[in-house]
């Protein structure tokens, strides 16, 4: 029961989904869950507010599917792991003895998988399927915790958004990427009670401020921002300070290595070797 994928790519699914991790007191979701079926890899994390899903069309499956979760306290070594690995590297997750194994042609991790999931599925079929109310007397117009909306960051530069009603579920789609994002249901101590509870209060609120604009649109001629794909660097500085960063972190984890795991220290010195080089070539 093993897939393969590369080094980039696994850092990215957890990358996009590790923002959504309850905190210990919920030891269930207290990680991300890695499915995998004929098809797609899915890292998967929730908090009970929020729900995050990445995937990726992996190179194949060899076995049948399988589905652990990966412990959040083993979370930040096995993203270290995967980053010190170059970009194009293959790496194998494979269910072998109730453990997780992350194979690569310089090391391999092991990690103890953790507590069941919930059925997520079936938690996003109930978002994508919901309509809004039928008696068409209000918009949809929910509030939202804004904390739990910067857990977003790391999912895409874009998303889509659909919301439907005041207590449903906003969903959030992107590229190989879909989550949602619970509403803020109720009041108390005096949070948000200065929050308006429709549009109708909205221009209430807002008509002294407004009054006499007339409606328009963002003016076309302000300059549209320049956006590269997520896994390239915007400009040449910024990526060779990321590789100074990979050089000086490879050759700390080298040191630490170095009495422990021959194999954890050639990883670590062909990762710091491969980022000078590349950082010379700049």
């Amino acid at each position: 029961m093993s897939v393969t994928l590369n080094a980039h790519q696994f850092g990215r699914l957890l990358e996009r989904t590790a923002g959504h991790i309850a905190d210990e007191f919920i030891p269930a979701l207290h990680g991300v869950r890695l499915e995998a079926d004929d098809t797609f890899l899915y890292a998967i994390a929730s908090d009970r507010y929020t729900l995050a899903v990445a995937r990726y069309r992996h190179h194949g499956l060899d076995g049948e599917p399988f589905a652990r979760t990966l412990p959040a306290r083993a979370l930040a070594s096995l993203r270290r792991w995967a980053a010190d690995q170059p970009g194009n590297t293959p790496v194998t997750v494979s269910l072998a003895e109730n453990r997780l194994r992350f194979t690569a042609p310089q090391g391999e991790v092991g990690v103890d998988d953790g507590q069941e999931f919930f059925g997520w599925r079936g938690v996003l079929r109930g978002v994508i399927d919901q309509v809004p109310a039928e008696d068409g007397t209000t918009s949809p117009f929910p509030a939202l915790d804004t904390r739990l909306l910067a857990r977003w960051t790391d999912a895409d530069h874009y998303l889509r958004l659909r919301v439907t009603a005041d207590r449903q579920g906003a969903l959030l789609v992107g590229e190989d990427f879909i989550g949602a994002q619970m509403p803020v249901r109720t009041r108390h101590d005096g949070f948000g009670t200065g929050l308006a509870d429709d549009l109708d209060q909205v221009r209430t609120l807002w008509d002294g401020a407004l009054a006499g604009a007339p409606a328009a649109a963002m003016p076309d001629s302000l300059p549209a921002a320049r956006r590269t794909p997520h896994d390239a660097a915007r400009t040449v500085p910024e990526t060779a300070k990321g590789l100074l960063r990979q050089t000086l972190s490879s050759t700390h984890d080298l040191i630490e290595e170095s009495s422990t795991s021959p194999t954890a220290v050639a990883a670590h010195a062909s990762a710091g070797v491969t980022a000078w080089m590349a950082f010379r070539y700049l």
